[in-house]
């Protein structure tokens, strides 16, 4: 977690793998001639279609096909269930236009850290990319492939759930498929968040339509009375929200991977106003076509919410719908292993990480490094996991740090004057966040204090213990220690540190 090799290191270490490349591939300066070198940085590669893939693509995964009971249990019925589904979708789209604002303003990749960077300093920086780089990212990924295992095991098991061995020994495959993806090519990782971006629409539409044929037929007995239920407490909507804001997570993901995006300043702001009110219009469309067939109950006690729907209006054409959420949801845990890499690559070129984890494949330019140890984490997550727990708390120290982001636009607005804002919201926008995130991290915790919320508050502090030692005061035996190990593994990994781009 700080560099942990001299710039001179950088630059031998570096011409020695450029010529190592050379050398084993038998080319010579003509065949260098007609084949340019690439510098290793982190092209340019995504445009605006795979910008939105990668934001609607990200965000529906395995949270619509997850959420629904939760969202509904907390709320207590089905009119407060589909305002928080809707109320859940303004609150992503006005948070993304504030990070619009910040990734034309900071075309910077690695969205919340560099921001936080820039706004409040490296300490406050280093503890959001320690809890995210360590558990966020990672556990996020874990629970998404877990997701996928469930339903991608349920039809061999129709008369039970799925062993929990198989479930997890299917993510954790899941895992090293996607990560392998994501190391081979930018653009087959790209390729991939497309193909299946288009397969969760086509589930999604395939729900709506169904859901919109039902209503016409006159099936609105669910909707009555939708208003009547139990009374909640405030740290119920809380976790009501937590829920449904967990399916739009991903709203964010397109600033983690600035520096890879075709005319930012353009793009960015583009595929957010297009991406996420599109998921939202899903999202409430399929909780309603969810309600025509389902009473409270009968969902609250389904399994697996969209095979239920499916069994009751698709048959015999059921099978489609686990089908398509196993392609949502890989869909979705591929685009959350690209964007944690390029947060953890971020942090190791800032000398948060280890450095090794700034190092870009050679013959790839990926930076494979870290979504190596991302997979790896997340790998760890899966083991122990319970989805529902890991929700929690994942959103608990996201929200957190969310805050945190939308009041850096605050602060910036002050302490940054000079920076050029292509994108400039209205700064009651970043104030109504910053409360509702803060509300978001306090009311669970209010009305229902756990332990589990002073652990996580205690690992995010824990951080500390490591920033002072070996990022603020540079110790030189660390350096020592990690120097033998980062060449090996730059051996082995065929990776280089980044070329700085004039």
């Amino acid at each position: 977690m700080y560099q942990d090799t001299t710039m001179e290191d950088r630059s031998t270490s570096k011409s020695m793998e450029n010529q190592k490349s050379y050398t084993s591939t038998g080319r010579n300066s003509t065949t260098m001639d007609k084949h340019p070198e690439k510098a290793t940085v982190l092209h340019k590669e995504v445009g605006l279609i795979s910008a939105i893939c990668l934001i609607v693509g990200t965000m529906i995964g395995s949270g619509i096909f997850i959420s629904p009971k939760a969202v509904l249990l907390y709320s207590g019925g089905v009119g407060p269930c589909l305002l928080i589904w809707t109320a859940c979708g303004v609150l992503a789209m006005l948070g993304a236009l504030c990070y619009a604002e910040l990734g034309t303003m900071i075309p910077k990749s690695g969205g919340e850290y560099s921001y936080l960077m820039e706004a409040f300093g490296s300490p406050v920086a280093y503890l959001y990319s320690w809890t995210t780089v360590m558990v966020s990212k990672p556990s996020a990924l874990s629970i998404i492939t877990l997701s996928f295992a469930e339903y991608a095991s349920a039809p061999f098991f129709p008369e039970c759930s799925p062993p929990v061995i198989v479930t997890k020994g299917l993510a954790t495959a899941a895992i090293v498929f996607i990560v392998t993806i994501n190391c081979f090519s930018v653009k087959l990782a790209s390729y991939v968040q497309n193909l299946f971006t288009g397969a969760k629409l086509l589930i999604i539409v395939i729900i709506v339509g169904a859901g919109i044929v039902l209503l016409a037929q006159g099936k609105t007995e669910n909707f009555s009375n939708a208003f009547v239920g139990k009374s909640v407490s405030a740290g119920g909507i809380g976790l009501a929200f937590y829920n449904g804001l967990w399916a739009y997570d991903g709203w964010s993901q397109l600033n983690f991977i600035t520096e890879e995006l075709k005319n930012p300043f353009r793009n960015l702001p583009l595929a957010i106003l297009i991406g996420i009110p599109l998921v939202a219009v899903c999202y409430v469309m399929v909780n309603i076509a969810y309600f025509t067939v389902m009473t409270s109950n009968e969902l609250l006690s389904s399994s697996a919410v969209a095979v239920t729907f499916g069994d009751k209006v698709l048959y015999p054409m059921s099978w489609i719908v686990p089908l398509f959420v196993v392609f949502s949801t890989f869909g979705s845990a591929n685009g959350s292993c690209f964007t944690a890499g390029r947060l953890a690559y971020v942090c190791g070129r800032e000398g948060h990480m280890v450095e090794i984890l700034s190092f870009i494949s050679l013959r790839r330019f990926t930076p494979s490094p870290a979504l190596m140890f991302n997979g790896f984490l997340a790998i760890l997550y899966t083991i122990p996991a319970d989805i529902n727990t890991l929700i929690n708390y994942f959103s608990f120290a996201q929200w957190f740090f969310y805050g945190l982001t939308m009041f850096s636009v605050i602060v910036m607005r002050f302490t940054r004057k000079e920076l050029k804002r292509p994108v400039k919201v209205p700064i009651i926008i970043a104030v109504l966040m910053v409360l509702i995130s803060f509300y978001l991290v306090l009311a669970p915790i209010i009305d229902n204090p756990e332990m589990e919320y002073l652990y996580c508050a205690i690992f995010i502090l824990s951080g500390l213990l490591l920033y002072y030692p070996f990022v603020h005061l540079k110790v030189e035996w660390a350096r020592k220690l990690m120097k033998p190990i980062t060449m090996h593994l730059q051996l082995l990994l065929e990776v280089v540190p980044p070329e700085k781009c004039e």
